[in-house]
């Protein structure tokens, strides 16, 4: 099984970056990050797939993830209304805050726990759970304030399991991880413009083929094969949002609307109009 990086863009100058109700139940997402990662889900049952660690959950869960631990999205396969929050923090942030302050040290240790992987239950789920739904509500003030205080409580709580026996080391080098980061970052910045495989080669100071083989054996996908999914993705939000599939297909890069369709079938088993009208009820 291949993993992917995956790659954020800062927007924003923000520490924290937040996903409210993120659908990513038609994709298997295995993939890891330097950000930690504290997620939520409920009216749910499904898989718990973080580093080697796998188990089930059921109807809710709430995991605190790791520096670059591989994991699974923890709605893949989900057919249920649920509801999910995934909360990003930049490693920075516990460098520069959790680490020099001595009141936040409880917090610092949490982080390092998160290592193992962690999932929380009882009490604690629910509470969490709970705040977790309101962040988007909140001003970019507010949230660095609740951020701090469900760290408080993860940092005191004693309702959890670590998921491994010791702390997870991602296979990758560093060097591996960076080379990778620099490559996904191209995608995202240039996926809605023509993309060549040469100038993605050259970012890596290698010629065309060695890219290309390179690239195979790292993601277990080819160059394109990987460019036309990112951008598939990134399609489907358009639509979820109430793009139309002309506009969707070439605000992603693609420049033919007939290979928009057939790529779009080919990786999600349907084609963008049923996609559309599944989830939205419109086309």
């Amino acid at each position: 099984m291949k993993i992917q990086l995956e790659t954020f863009s800062p927007n924003t100058k923000s520490s924290f970056r937040l996903l409210h109700n993120p659908r990513l139940n038609d994709l298997f997402f295995w993939h890891f990050h330097p950000e930690f990662e504290l997620v939520y889900i409920e009216g749910a049952n499904g898989t718990r797939h973080v580093g080697d660690h796998i188990s089930s959950y059921t109807s809710s869960d709430l995991v605190f993830i790791g520096s670059n631990i591989p994991h699974l999205n923890f709605d893949h396969g989900v057919k249920t209304d649920y509801k999910k929050e995934v909360l990003h923090i930049n490693p920075s942030f516990k460098n520069k805050v959790f680490q020099e302050i001595p009141e936040l040290s409880g917090i610092s240790t949490l982080f390092e726990k998160s290592q193992y992987g962690i999932a929380f239950h009882g009490k604690t789920k629910k509470v969490v759970g709970s705040r977790l739904k309101e962040l988007h509500k909140l001003s970019p003030f507010e949230v660095f304030l609740e951020v701090l205080h469900i760290f408080e409580i993860l940092g005191n709580s004693n309702e959890y399991q670590l998921l491994h026996d010791k702390p997870f080391t991602n296979s990758y080098s560093k060097k591996e991880q960076e080379r990778l980061r620099k490559i996904y970052a191209y995608i995202d910045e240039h996926y809605q413009q023509k993309i060549e495989v040469s100038e993605v080669a050259e970012l890596c100071n290698l010629n065309k083929s060695a890219f290309c083989r390179y690239f195979k054996k790292a993601t277990g996908n080819t160059f394109i094969g990987f460019l036309n999914q990112y951008r598939i993705s990134q399609a489907k939000r358009l639509l979820l949002l109430g793009k139309n599939i002309s506009a969707s297909c070439y605000e992603c890069g693609f420049e033919s609307l007939s290979y928009f369709n057939r790529t779009f079938k080919k990786i999600t088993q349907e084609n963008p109009r049923d996609f559309k009208k599944r989830h939205t009820g419109k086309v």
